[in-house]
Parts: C-alpha cells; sequence; structure tokens
C-alpha cells in the first residue's frame, strides 16, 4: 500500500511523466475499443461508424478534460500573465474557433447525422465520421444522376457550414426524383410518341412502383409540402435553336436510377428511328431525285 502511494506522490509531483501515462492509457483504450466494434466485418456498418465516432470524440474529450485539469494551476498562472499572447493566439486560431462552434451549430441544428447523404456547396456524399474539426463524407457521383460511390474520401472543415448552405438528401438514399433529357434536332411531331412511352415506362417500373408511392406519401408527410408524385412525367420543350427536347422525370429506387434511364433511351430511340428516320430518308430521297 504504501508503495503505491509513493508512487501516485511521484506521478502527482511529475506532471509531464503522468500526462504521457494518461495519453498513451488513453490511447490504448480507444484502440481496443475501436477493435472490439469493428470485429471481423469486411464493411462497416451505420451503427459501427457512430459507435467508431463517438469513441473518437469521447476519448479525446476525456483526453482533454484531464489534462486541463492536471494543469489548471500551471494554466492559469499561464493565463494570467500572458493575456496579450492569449489574445493573438485566439485572433491567429480564427478558423479553429470557427470550426468548433461550426460544430456545435450541427450539433444543436441537428442537420444531419452519420450515415446521412448531405450537399455542401458542390461535394455531395455520405457521412460517415464527424468531430469539434472537421466532418468526412464518401463522396457520391450526385451530379451525374449516377448515385455511386467515387471512392473519394472528403474532409470538410466545418467553419464552412456557416457559409455553405447544408442540405440534408437523406431520403434520396432509397428513392430519388431522377430527371434527364433527349434532344432531337429534326423538326418532327414527336407527342404520338408519348402515351407509348408512358405504357414502355410503367413496364420497367412495375416491380416497384406500389412501395414507390407508399415511400412518397410517407416523405409527404414528414416533409410536410406536396411532392410532384410517384407517377412518371414526360413533356416536350424547344431549345433557342429550335431542336426539340424530351425530358423525362421518373421516382424509382436510387440503385436502379442509371439503369431505367438506359432502358428508356433505347426505348425512345427505338421508337423514334422506326417511325421517323424512314420518312426522313425518304424526303431526303425525293429532293435528290427531284434536284
Amino acid at each position: 500500500m504504501e508503495k503505491i502511494e509513493l508512487v501516485i506522490l511521484y506521478l502527482l509531483t511529475h506532471k509531464l511523466l503522468l500526462s504521457l501515462c494518461v495519453v498513451l492509457l488513453v490511447i490504448v483504450i480507444r484502440r481496443v475499443t475501436i477493435t472490439r466494434i469493428r470485429g471481423e466485418a469486411n464493411f462497416l456498418s451505420e451503427d459501427q461508424r457512430k459507435w467508431i465516432s463517438r469513441t473518437k470524440n469521447g476519448a479525446f474529450t476525456l483526453l482533454l478534460l484531464t489534462l486541463f485539469l492536471l494543469w489548471e494551476s500551471e494554466i492559469s498562472k499561464f493565463a494570467l500573465s500572458l493575456t496579450a499572447i492569449a489574445v493573438a493566439l485566439v485572433v491567429a486560431s480564427k478558423e479553429i474557433i470557427l470550426c468548433i462552434t461550426g460544430s456545435l451549430q450541427r450539433a444543436s441544428s441537428r442537420s444531419f447525422r452519420i450515415g446521412d447523404w448531405i450537399e455542401v456547396g458542390p461535394v455531395c456524399g455520405e457521412v460517415i465520421e464527424h468531430n469539434l474539426m472537421a466532418t468526412v463524407i464518401q463522396e457520391i457521383a450526385l451530379q451525374q444522376g449516377q448515385y455511386h460511390y467515387t471512392g473519394k474520401t472528403i474532409t470538410l472543415p466545418n467553419s464552412m457550414f456557416f457559409t455553405v448552405a447544408v442540405k440534408n438528401l437523406n431520403f434520396m438514399k432509397r428513392y430519388v426524383y431522377h430527371g434527364f433529357t433527349v434532344t432531337i434536332k429534326e423538326t418532327v411531331n414527336l407527342y404520338p410518341m408519348v402515351p407509348v412511352l408512358l405504357d414502355k415506362i410503367d413496364e420497367h417500373i412495375a416491380d416497384f412502383i406500389d412501395i414507390a408511392r407508399r415511400y412518397n406519401h410517407m416523405i409527404e408527410r414528414h416533409a410536410g409540402v406536396d411532392l410532384p408524385g410517384s407517377d412518371p412525367h414526360i413533356h416536350i420543350t424547344t431549345t433557342a435553336t429550335g431542336e426539340q427536347q424530351v425530358h423525362f422525370k421518373l421516382f424509382c429506387p436510387t440503385v436502379q436510377a442509371a439503369e431505367l434511364e438506359a432502358k428508356i433511351r433505347e426505348d425512345f430511340m427505338t421508337l423514334y428511328c422506326e417511325q421517323y428516320l424512314p420518312v426522313a430518308a425518304k424526303t431526303v430521297a425525293l429532293e435528290y431525285q427531284s434536284a
């Protein structure tokens, strides 16, 4: 017992050694805990990511609090004697302060959490970790309408949340309003193709349309807004140079959006070639003969 008291007294006398022991102990505990959470899984689930993030943040907070309590008297003396330097440090560490307050703003507003899809400026991705300084996301190719992971990990400083709007796209993880456009150069009447294309689209979405309607209704109730609906839409416009544009919009599972777009484009081009290209070729032939 006396030896233990002597060891404790020695460590309290030599705070630098005690601080080093505390840091090593916290690091070991954090690493063991993260290893047990990860287990043997090759891919982390959302719950595992949440607990890993909580473990890292908790270990950092515990270490910071312990070191502060250990060196409280020295810190107080240093702060009182170097007030001017402290002010200069605050000015120099403006970005760090913004990151910390940005983290507090995110936590208080609950704008997103781990596992959500978010869009911050031109960047889109799934949140895999966040702490006091930064938010880490896995980039998603949302702008190209592919909705797949690019393999890039992006670290966003929390200070961005004060200057850039954060869009929560979480409901798009399952279903998405997917829109695309087909441009036609020739001047032909495309409206007779619309009912036929809608019938073909109905065939493609028959497997999930009932679930899509229920999910769309759930989103409407949750958001409190009237969404466009789950039925496919087609409308035709013209550009400033006279080309016709056929716009498609459908509410579909996110993982099937690119595949459905490819099928619908194939249906459109097949139908267009069958109805209009022979007529156009015959017109060109007659003009050539008359010339």
